[in-house]
């Protein structure tokens, strides 16, 4: 079966889609320069506005804020995540698969404001009933991100699972290999892509989450997105296009790193599998 050539018809809408996606941020990153304070308005190149956004401890804070919850809540969710893959993969029809399944796949398929709103309930009551948490803040935030983000990493560790056959592991349990170390040594390696992709998709969502942080948190817990997103209703200041370039920055380089380790793991499999075709 022949590829496909591409056509200046195909090209130019390919072009039009990248345009779509990509000219907004290019312009935000020129604007993240403007000397106005009107971020429409352009008055010629400067950095004060960066100056400026690490002058300002509110941003710094809730930044450093939002990294140390999004650092834990995807760490905690991909523990959880996998322990709840490999019991929906490998644990067969248990009872209560269906109401276990639901309950993983629920937080995938409901609204935000029903699940913050849901949390904030919970939080509320828990305070009345057993005095726990005290006040809302950081730790109920990653509470919140943990339970719907576990969703997402149990999808993509039980998907991975599903593919995997199972005779790897019972070969090396034949070879003498406990079932703890064959799942050690043969399983993890082999889905270790699926949890750093889970990983990263947990961590991408509660850096980004605004609705049910906004729910959930209490005075003093202000994470970024609710910062931003504070700041833009009383209109749109140069240093928000600051900070929105440095986060361009930094997920472009981290894309570009991923891909260029991603390349060389694919390169050492490709040369370690020429010696033994020939």
């Amino acid at each position: 079966m022949t590829a496909r050539r591409s056509t200046p018809w195909s090209r130019m809408w390919l072009a039009i889609g990248f345009a779509f996606l990509y000219l907004p941020m290019l312009v935000l990153v020129l604007y993240s320069f403007n000397e106005s304070r009107l971020v429409t308005v352009w008055a010629g190149f400067s950095t004060r506005w960066y100056a400026a956004l690490w002058q300002d401890r509110q941003i710094i804070d809730a930044a450093l804020l939002s990294l140390r919850i999004a650092l834990l809540a995807a760490s905690a969710a991909t523990l959880l995540g996998t322990l709840a893959g490999i019991a929906l993969a490998r644990f067969g029809r248990f009872p209560g698969r269906g109401l276990f399944g639901a309950m993983i796949t629920a937080p995938l398929v409901m609204p935000e404001v029903i699940t913050g709103l849901s949390l904030l309930l919970l939080f509320v009551s828990l305070a009345q009933l057993v005095g726990w948490p005290e006040h809302r803040g950081a730790l109920t935030i990653w509470i919140a991100h943990v339970t719907f983000c576990t969703a997402y990493v149990t999808v993509i560790v039980a998907g991975r699972l599903g593919e995997l056959d199972p005779a790897l592991e019972e070969a090396a349990q034949d070879l003498g290999a406990t079932p703890l170390r064959a799942f050690l040594s043969v399983t993890l390696p082999i889905l270790s892509p699926a949890l750093l992709a889970g990983w990263l998709l947990a961590f991408t969502l509660s850096l980004d989450d605004l609705v049910i942080a906004s729910f959930v948190t209490g005075p003093g817990a202000s994470t970024l997105p609710i910062v931003v997103f504070s700041s833009v209703r009383l209109g749109v200041s140069p240093k928000i296009n600051a900070l929105a370039t440095i986060l361009i920055v930094a997920v472009t380089l981290a894309a570009v790193l991923a891909l260029w380790l991603a390349g060389r793991q694919a390169a050492r499999r490709r040369a370690g599998a020429m010696p033994a075709a020939m």
